[in-house]
């Protein structure tokens, strides 16, 4: 999934299963390194773990974290930990300071935890190489995916020569890194908030480590359970569906933007294997070069404005690009190329998706999708697929990862009817094993949809109480 940066700004919002724990968590501190205001208390450091649970003496790992409370509050009670999505992009990354003001805090304690693998993490599973070859492939017309599978083989290969277990960075040992940063902060209440993938990570800390778990709180979130590469282009065309019932909604749109859904649909299906050229000043540069482009940079400028702050726009880039209107938005796309994804460790992204998605997704099903939306064919849709991985080689997960997540721990989910990556569909198959959740379906969101809406903040309540039913306060949401 392509997911955008928005990952980062939402900070502002039984027995264990699988493992015995023949080790000691432990805390290293460190500096916090960013701005405290006063009245904030805060503790920051590393989680220290095995990096593979089943051979705990062999190697350990360091994971960032950082934990604050305002003066007064409790210390291992009413705390909510929050880890970003991806999967393989850095939690603590983006914080640069923390007022009294600051999203969770008005609820008790806050926890921003990085994945495993991640950019601040010890190791980091970074792969600059991957980036560079891809901007190779531009700046010399040369083909995309050989020059990409050489730089994910040199990445491995650098990885491993580190004595890096790639098969120990997945979701169940992520998920165990949340409980023993638990126990190691001897919390005994925790809400647990995810967005995206780290929803799906959430939920697998509910499954394996249910104790001292008091909520869950599930921002547009990934299920594990679902193979989503046999679901991705689907996935977007109900998006672009809602995009287009929108505009035949409003009257006012509908000559400039007439039979706009059957004007994409076949513009997409004829570009097919067609390329166009521009010329590309890259930033920092005095020479500019002459770039080839085609279907996926062109549906990349449509899909990637499908958020919630751009999702107006999306008929009016649609309706330009189609009619061959192509050289700002292809610039904007190959400006994101060429400045990279600072806060992406491919490498952790590659062994989560290799193991837990694209090692049980049936190759069938996803050819399927390009037979059923031709105007997809040939789309890209993810920067990860099984060439990568038949390369990265990482061992499957368990069969376990892939079942749903039955729990009575309170939950509230939240999704968009505009998301085009983590759709309603999934929101309603995670809710339908949590029979304490409930689900706010917002009209006209996006990926990471929240919990407000028209002026009414439905997670201030639920946080107040997370078993009390929740009442629609508006036509734009309605609540399951």
């Amino acid at each position: 999934m392509k997911f955008s940066s928005i990952l980062l700004l939402l900070f502002a919002l039984g027995l264990s299963a699988g493992f015995a724990q023949p080790y000691p968590p432990k805390i290293e501190p460190g500096p916090c390194n960013i701005k405290i205001e006063k009245g904030v208390i805060a503790r920051c450091g590393y989680l220290v773990v095995p990096e593979n649970r089943k051979r705990p003496g062999k190697a350990l790992i360091k994971i960032p974290f950082i934990f604050v409370r305002k003066e007064g509050m409790d210390s291992v009670r009413n705390i909510s930990l929050y880890t970003t999505g991806g999967p393989g992009y850095s939690t603590t990354l983006g914080i640069s300071g923390i007022t009294a003001n600051s999203g969770f805090l008005k609820y008790g304690g806050f926890i921003a935890f990085d994945q495993r693998g991640t950019k601040k993490a010890i190791p980091s599973l970074d792969c600059p190489e991957i980036e560079e070859a891809i901007k190779r492939s531009y700046v010399e017309n040369l083909s995309r995916d050989s020059l990409l599978l050489l730089a994910v083989k040199a990445c491995r290969k650098k990885i491993s020569a580190q004595g890096i277990d790639l098969s120990s960075y997945n979701t169940t040992e992520s998920a165990a890194d949340i409980n023993d940063l638990k126990l190691a902060l001897k919390i005994q209440s925790l809400t647990l908030v995810g967005l995206s993938y780290s929803g799906g990570l959430m939920l697998k800390v509910a499954k394996n480590h249910p104790e001292g778990i008091k909520a869950l709180v599930l921002n547009s979130p990934l299920p594990g359970f679902v193979n989503y590469e046999e679901h991705g282009l689907i996935n977007m065309n109900e998006a672009l569906e809602q995009i287009f019932s929108n505009v035949l909604a409003d009257s006012s749109k509908n000559e400039r933007y007439k039979d706009l859904r059957n004007r994409f649909q076949e513009y997409f299906s004829k570009i097919t294997g067609q390329r166009f050229t521009i010329r590309y000043l890259p930033k920092g540069k005095t020479d500019s070069l002459t770039i080839r482009y085609g279907k996926a940079e062109l549906l990349d400028a449509i899909i990637d404005r499908i958020d919630n702050s751009r999702l107006r726009s999306v008929p009016f880039v649609m309706d330009e690009i189609i009619k061959g209107n192509h050289y700002g938005y292809i610039t904007e796309i190959l400006n994101g190329v060429f400045s990279g994804d600072p806060g992406l460790s491919l490498g952790m992204r590659y062994s989560v998706y290799c193991s837990e998605q694209i090692a049980y997704s049936n190759p069938a099903l996803i050819a399927l999708q390009e037979k059923i939306l031709p105007w997809f064919a040939g789309y890209p849709f993810n920067n990860v697929n099984a060439a990568i991985c038949d390369c990265w080689r990482v061992k499957a997960e368990e069969q376990e990862a892939k079942t749903p997540v039955y729990s009575t721990i309170p939950a509230l989910i939240s999704g968009g009817d505009a998301d085009p990556w983590c759709r309603p569909f999934y929101n309603i198959l995670i809710k339908r094993y949590l029979p304490n959740a409930q689900l706010l379906l917002i009209h006209n969101r996006a990926h990471g949809s929240g919990f407000g809406a028209d002026a009414f903040d439905y997670l201030e309540e639920f946080m107040a109480d997370p078993f009390r039913k929740l009442k629609s306060k508006s036509n734009n949401v309605t609540i399951q």
